[in-house]
């Protein structure tokens, strides 16, 4: 009797340890869970901030004055961009720009570095913007597999006499590179949503929710 009540002591504790150790498991679990939702919400705010204050100093150490105020840095860069954006809008007319680019086709590495910058920073915010149309193309008629891309080029005429076909930039996701694909116009379908939401969208690889209260440009 006292052997059978010893057996079931030590059964008792045996699933009373398994049980402890069970509990600890989750409770770790949960915990490093929670650290984890901690530094999600955390970390963004911080290296954000970090890098808006390190950006802050550095401008302001550019200024040529002695008693600097924070801030005061990027408040004379947007001063300085908007003047130049105003004088450049009223005053420098497409003579000044003809005779520009014709001196800088006397420097060929010069003007293919310049035209590229040019080309690439009035594809985002030029008043021609090449990435505001975005589209699901579908990648061959047998496989059901789309991928998100942007429309640049709707008549191929750069390229020659190439008809029923796009010209659609492909970004890549965490990264600033991209592939141009010349696809059939009819495997392509609008997307209706923001251009910049979906391009955030693709460069986080699908994290990043798409605001559906953005109207669609």
């Amino acid at each position: 009797m006292n052997k059978v009540t010893k057996n079931t002591k030590k059964a008792m504790s045996r699933l009373f340890l398994v049980q402890f150790c069970g509990m600890l498991q989750r409770a770790l679990r949960k915990l490093i869970q929670y650290i984890l939702n901690g530094l999600l919400l955390t970390l963004p705010m911080v290296i954000t901030g970090y890098v808006i204050y390190r950006l802050f100093n550095w401008l302001d150490s550019l200024l040529p004055i002695e008693h600097r105020y924070p801030g005061m840095g990027i408040l004379m860069l947007i001063t300085f961009l908007a003047v130049l954006g105003y004088l450049g809008a009223k005053f420098i007319n497409d003579t000044i720009r003809g005779w520009f680019n014709r001196l800088l086709d006397r420097i060929p590495l010069i003007k293919t570095i310049y035209k590229s910058i040019t080309d690439l920073l009035g594809a985002f915010v030029g008043q021609k913007k090449a990435f505001n149309q975005p589209v699901l193309v579908k990648i061959s008629e047998e496989a059901e597999i789309e991928v998100i891309g942007f429309v640049t080029d709707e008549d191929l005429k750069e390229l020659g006499n190439i008809q029923n076909k796009v010209g659609v930039y492909f970004p890549m996701s965490y990264s600033f590179a991209g592939h141009l694909l010349i696809v059939p116009a009819r495997n392509v379908k609008p997307i209706d949503k923001n251009a910049v939401d979906v391009m955030k969208y693709i460069v986080s690889g699908g994290v990043v929710d798409i605001d559906h209260n953005h109207d669609a440009k």
